[in-house]
């Protein structure tokens, strides 16, 4: 039996809600430093509800083969990541109207 999606009342295989959903977050990419003067790539505005941001992490790290978190709605990438990383999440499937860099 296919698993109904409960926003749009689809089929799982035909849903499009979180690729609609992506298109609709406004995504801060700015640079953070934190201790001992290491610096790190900050990711704010996703949406943990609609994207999964461990995967999301985890795809960007080993991208980067880099160290770095995904918790309580933004991702921290060990590192200056700020001149490629729009692009990386443009391939992800975010809008890249909605990527905003700092």
């Amino acid at each position: 039996m296919a698993v109904i999606c409960s926003t749009c009342g689809l089929p799982e295989d035909l849903c499009a809600c979180g690729d609609l959903d992506k298109d609709s977050n406004h995504i801060i990419i700015r640079l953070e430093t934190r201790r001992f003067k290491k610096k790190g790539t900050m990711i704010e505005g996703l949406d943990p509800k609609i994207n999964n941001l461990e995967s999301v992490g985890k795809d960007l790290k080993k991208k980067y083969a880099c160290g770095g978190t995904a918790k309580n709605g933004y991702i921290f990438l060990q590192g200056d990541h700020r001149d490629t990383i729009k692009d990386t999440l443009i391939k992800l499937g975010f809008a890249a109207e909605t990527i905003e860099l700092h």
